[in-house]
């Protein structure tokens, strides 16, 4: 007799590390001593502030590694209202719900929105694990093209073209992963008049707000006309070089809180006390980790964009913010995941392939930009020296 599994794990049967293949592969060869340039994850090249983690200790030796509640540690809300105050004036405890990172955030809120037939609208190329996020709920996404000549970019007449009878929600990430396109606030009120049209809920990502390029952040929840139907979620995993204490947030409507809390608390039951006093040390305090990590990232987009301007084969668009740039290699004739597998056969250089975020993306890669410079340029200059002739056996 064969057992039976339930139906989640078929919907999600491709859709976990399977996408992070070549990640896997780099690691695997630099962990058997082969020189390997990683640039497939964002992982930020600078350490978790020596201040932040000894608040974390100095609350771990205070004895708070005890059950937190559902919501979220009362100190570390009434930071958060203090940091959303400016644009959520109205804000309070109940608009506030505190996770372990963005991602069990997102999957809470997807559930709480989408269900079987939805759909579950997402500017493609879209982060990886999206894709997972709302096919667990049964939902469908539905993919709304970024385009290069647009810097990636979502259009409203883009969005408008992809809603249907279905759609439900509206999926925004800014700055984007994996583009670094961020959207203004014009833009920001031409997506919503859509959702407002088609009544629809808005869940923005917000995790990289404190490393644009220049081109001023915006949120949804600082318009008025949309808080009632907008769910934002970040952490301090970007900016504050955080990845690993997993501590995230979301900030909503009252109801909508109301309706995920015991959705979080089936799940986790509260996240850790100390790491709660560590991510209100980060809000209330003065750190200058976000700054240098922006103007690196910048720095060295530029770099990359500058030094293939002149490329006859590979082109890009300069990311207004977050930690990657994607790159254009169609014109080497192959597609996104042949290129990356063959850069790092070849030359030992591990970038991302487009297809692991949508099919929008199947002729880009994606690196991070979150290694040194000199090793940077390095990775770049070996795509340049890039021959496709090659066959394998």
């Amino acid at each position: 007799m064969t057992l039976r599994y339930a139906a989640i794990t078929d919907r999600l049967y491709d859709l976990g590390g399977d996408k992070w293949a070549l990640h896997n592969a780099a690691r695997a060869r630099k962990a058997a001593g082969e020189t390997i340039i990683d640039l497939t994850i964002g992982e930020p090249d600078v350490p978790t502030d020596p201040g932040l983690v000894e608040e974390c200790v100095k609350a771990l030796r205070a004895g708070r590694t005890r059950y937190s509640n559902g919501r979220g540690e009362v100190n570390l809300i009434e930071a958060l209202i203090e940091t959303y105050a400016h644009r959520f004036p109205d804000i309070t405890s109940d608009n506030i719900l505190c996770f372990p990172g963005t991602q069990t955030a997102l999957f809470a809120i997807i559930q709480a929105l989408a269900e079987s037939g939805d759909g579950v609208l997402i500017g493609d190329p879209y982060y990886a694990t999206y894709e997972g996020v709302v096919q667990a709920t049964g939902a469908h996404v539905q993919p709304v093209p970024l385009r290069m000549e647009h810097n990636f970019e979502l259009q409203a007449s883009d969005l408008a073209a992809a809603i249907t009878a279905d759609s439900k929600v509206l999926l925004l990430n800014t700055p984007h992963n994996p583009t670094g396109a961020v959207l203004s606030r014009q833009t920001l009120q031409e997506l919503g008049a859509l959702c407002i049209e088609h009544n629809l809920w808005i869940v923005c990502d917000e995790v990289y707000e404190s490393l644009t390029f220049g081109t001023p952040f915006a949120s949804p929840l600082e318009i008025p006309a949309l808080r009632e139907r907008t769910i934002v979620t970040s952490s301090i995993s970007k900016t504050f070089a955080a990845t690993g204490f997993r501590s995230g947030w979301t900030i909503g409507p009252v109801e909508l809180s109301r309706r995920i809390l015991p959705i979080s608390e089936t799940m986790l039951f509260g996240n850790q006390p100390f790491i709660a006093d560590m991510t209100e040390a980060a809000l209330r305090g003065s750190f200058d980790t976000a700054e240098r990590m922006r103007i690196a990232f910048d720095r060295r987009a530029h770099m990359i964009h500058e030094t293939l301007s002149d490329s006859p084969v590979l082109s890009t668009a300069l990311p207004q913010g977050g930690m990657f740039i994607m790159i254009d290699v169609a014109n080497t004739g192959l597609d996104g995941e042949t290129f990356a597998w063959r850069l790092l056969e070849d030359f030992g250089v591990a970038v991302m392939p487009g297809s692991s975020f949508g099919a929008t993306a199947t002729s880009l890669v994606r690196l991070a930009l979150t290694v040194p410079d000199e090793v940077l340029h390095s990775a770049v200059k070996s795509m340049i020296d890039f021959r496709v002739p090659r066959t394998f056996p």
